[in-house]
Order: C-alpha cells, then sequence, then structure tokens
C-alpha cells in the first residue's frame, strides 16, 4: 500500500477503526454496570462515557502520548478483576457501593503511582525486562484469553448455557469469507476486510436472525456522572488488590509499545513509553472518579495492525473522532448498539488470531535447550492451565490475593518475569565463573 491513502480509503479505513474500537468497548461497561447492579439508565449512561473518553484517550495517544495508531482502551486486567471483586461481594461481607468505592479510590492511588513511575522512567526499565521470551507468553496468553472470551460469542454461549448451532455457522461463515478477504483479496480489499466482514455479518445477521421489534431509545443520565460504582470508601484489602492491578497492569503498555516495533520497524523511544504512561495514569485516575474501566493501550491493535496493513494515523484518528460523536449522540449509541454479539465476537476473533504470528515472531532467533525451555514453558503453560480452572477452584484461595491466582494471564506474566531474571542471574554467575577460571 502507498505510503499516502486516498481520501475515500483513508475516510474507510476509520470506519473500521470506528469498529474495532466499538466492538471492543461495548460489551464491558455493560457487564460492569450488571455486576454492579445499576439501573438500565445508568448503564447506557456509562456505555456513553466509555465511547467518548476512549476516543479523547486514543486521540491523545496518538497525537502526545506514544504517537502510533494503537487503541487506548478499557483494560482487560482490570476488567476482570474488578467482576471478581463486585462476584465476592457476600464472600467478603460487604455491600456493592462499599466494594465499589473502594475500587474507585484504588483505581485514583494507582493512577497517580502510574504517572509518577512515568515521570521517573520505569517504562525504559521495564522495557528491559520485556525480553523476547516474556513477550511470547504475554501474547500467547493474551491471545489464549481474548479468543476463548471471542469463540464462546460466535458460539452463541454469551445468552444460553448451550451452543447455538445456527449462530455458530453462522459465525464460521463470516470468519471465513473475512479470511478469504483478507488472505485472497487485493489492495483495499484485503486492507479492508474487517469492515467488509463486519458489514457482509450485520447485514446477514439481520435477515436470520431478526425478530422483528423495533429498537427502543432509553434516555439517558447526563454522561458525567461521579462514582456510580458507590462513594469514596477505603477497604484496605480491596484498595491493595486494585494498587497491584493498577501496577500490573503497566505491563499492558511496555508489551504493546515494544510489540509495536516489529510492525513499524523501528524502536520504541524512552519518551514514548514516558509519555504513554503519564496519560494512562491520568485516564487511570479519572476512570475511578467516574466509574469506568482504566486503560492501557491494547495489545491486541497489533493483530488489528497487521490484518489490516493500514498504520498510519489518520484512519485512527478518524476513527476516534467519530467514536467520540458516537457516545455524544444517544440516538447513535442506540444505533450501533444493535449489531449482533456474534458478529462482532466473529471479526474480533479473526482480527486477534494475528496475535499468534506476533507471539511466534518474537521467539523465532531463540535458541531452545532442555534448560531454557523451561522460561517459556513453564509460564505459557501454568498459564494456560489457570484460565481453565472453575473460578470455584480458588475459593480457598486468601481473598486478598484471590483475584491475582486466579488469573491467567497476570501469574503467566509474573512468572515469565521471573523466570527470565532467575536465568539472567544464573548467566551472570556462569559468567564469572568462567572468567575466574580463565584467569
Amino acid at each position: 500500500m502507498n505510503n499516502q491513502l486516498n481520501t475515500s480509503i483513508t475516510l474507510l479505513a476509520g470506519f473500521q477503526w470506528l469498529f474495532f474500537m466499538f466492538a471492543n468497548t461495548v460489551v464491558i461497561p455493560i457487564s460492569i454496570g450488571s455486576a454492579f447492579q445499576l439501573e438500565q439508565i445508568e448503564i447506557i449512561s456509562a456505555l456513553q462515557r466509555s465511547f467518548i473518553f476512549t476516543g479523547i484517550a486514543c486521540i491523545l495517544q496518538g497525537m502526545i502520548g506514544h504517537r502510533l495508531s494503537l487503541m487506548e482502551g478499557q483494560s482487560g486486567l482490570w476488567w476482570g478483576v474488578i467482576l471478581s471483586l463486585a462476584a465476592s461481594a457476600s464472600a467478603l461481607h460487604l455491600d456493592l457501593q462499599t466494594i465499589g468505592g473502594s475500587i474507585a479510590v484504588g483505581a485514583i492511588i494507582s493512577g497517580i503511582l502510574v504517572v509518577a513511575l512515568g515521570l521517573l522512567g520505569i517504562g525504559d526499565l521495564l522495557k528491559k525486562w520485556f525480553t523476547p521470551a516474556v513477550m511470547f507468553v504475554f501474547l500467547l496468553l493474551l491471545a489464549n484469553q481474548l479468543i476463548f472470551i471471542f469463540l464462546k460469542g460466535m458460539l452463541g454461549l454469551n445468552s444460553g448455557d448451550y451452543i447455538n448451532v445456527k449462530v455458530a455457522c453462522f459465525s464460521f461463515v463470516i470468519a471465513a469469507i473475512t479470511i478469504i478477504l483478507n488472505v485472497k483479496g487485493k489492495g483495499i480489499v484485503s486492507n479492508l476486510s474487517l469492515l467488509i466482514g463486519m458489514i457482509i455479518g450485520w447485514i446477514g445477521a439481520v435477515f436470520l436472525f431478526s425478530n422483528g421489534e423495533e429498537a427502543i431509545l432509553i434516555k439517558t443520565l447526563p454522561f458525567l456522572n461521579w462514582f456510580p460504582w458507590g462513594g469514596p470508601t477505603i477497604q484496605w484489602g480491596i484498595v491493595l488488590t486494585v494498587v497491584i492491578t493498577g501496577l500490573l497492569n503497566t505491563t499492558n503498555t511496555i508489551a504493546t509499545l515494544k510489540g509495536a516495533e516489529d510492525i513499524y520497524e523501528k524502536e520504541t523511544k524512552a519518551t514514548q513509553y514516558k509519555s504513554s504512561l503519564l496519560l494512562s495514569g491520568m485516564f487511570t485516575s479519572l476512570s475511578g472518579v467516574l466509574g469506568l474501566v482504566p486503560y492501557p493501550p491494547y495489545a491486541s491493535s497489533l493483530g488489528f495492525l497487521q490484518s489490516t496493513g493500514i498504520k498510519e494515523r489518520a484512519p485512527f484518528f478518524i476513527g476516534s473522532v467519530l467514536f467520540i460523536i458516537l457516545g455524544a449522540i444517544p440516538s447513535l449509541s442506540a444505533f450501533f448498539s444493535t449489531i449482533p454479539n456474534s458478529v462482532g465476537n466473529t471479526i474480533l476473533f479473526v482480527a486477534y488470531l494475528q496475535l499468534f504470528r506476533s507471539a511466534l515472531r518474537n521467539i523465532e532467533k531463540l535458541e531452545f535447550s532442555p534448560k531454557t525451555i523451561y522460561k517459556i514453558a513453564l509460564p505459557a503453560l501454568l498459564g494456560m492451565t489457570i484460565m481453565n480452572l472453575p473460578s470455584e477452584a480458588f475459593v480457598t484461595v486468601p481473598e486478598l490475593v484471590r483475584p491475582l491466582f486466579s488469573n491467567g494471564l497476570l501469574m503467566g506474566i509474573m512468572l515469565a518475569l521471573l523466570m527470565e531474571g532467575i536465568y539472567n542471574v544464573s548467566n551472570i554467575g556462569s559468567f564469572k565463573k568462567s572468567v575466574k577460571e580463565a584467569s
């Protein structure tokens, strides 16, 4: 593709970014609102806030943050921890408002800490820890976690306990069409395959699954609503868990920016890490106040960029502006919220398959031996195993650390970093021994 996109392709690519942002965002405020038993009117307002602030965060990151076409979205790590804490209300003998208020306080504190770490240049230090082996584990586990979520939507399991054969067949047909367009299509057809697949799927779903009901527009609250999950409260166990989550969430920034080096074919600078962490930290604190899931750069953007081949920032900015408009106009939000769940999950399923390619690229040049294989196999396989364990298996784990130990992605990353540290220390010891013997 030419370095400069023409106007029509830029606009279409902007709409493709809009659908990508929408599909990644829409389910999060709905699930969080249900977890905290919020009224429907508040959930719709949270949806608007999510659209508007995600668009703003993307524009700021693209202009003054890392300055790359990488979506700044609501963190899957944060999302999982918040849902886990809300679900543990009865076990903790706390009401949902107390838990929500403590989460908000923890998010504000963790945001401030991330800003401070960004100013101290922690990003450049963390970058050194994210070796190819650690990056492989991170991207593999992230792909595994996301593909599992999207496959459930494709099979109709989000709305029932059994596979919906009709929905599943339709989803896989749309996935096949999208993949064929991407692999066999030429030029613009290949670059816009995700958008084309989304449109075909949406139209097809209307004819196959529409029940003839008209959409009902719901009046919303003002989109700015302070502490909707509960007023500021301090339950130290919850606050501590949330702060740890915020600090570990910085791994998303480091891994995503480092992973982008392969796509943009240039090294990410220390200033880009610093600027990105500063913005993510500020939006994390703001998220605590507004009842939003905090933000990092989306590692899944890497798969999207590889699928489309469009790396320019102009379409990214267009998609971000359109996303803000989508959130600012309730009637537009209502219209786009009618996109079938199976279609959105199918398109994201196809886009995120490229994360596996990103993972493999990190270990292409690694030399494997019976000793070095441990630093990849142990964290990767343990992380995937934890992901497949039922949540009930962790009820005997202390409540303070239960969200941490039950998260396969988190545990895999932490173990990969630990194994890398052990391996490096071992290498240093072997090096000193050889120098001593030589002298």
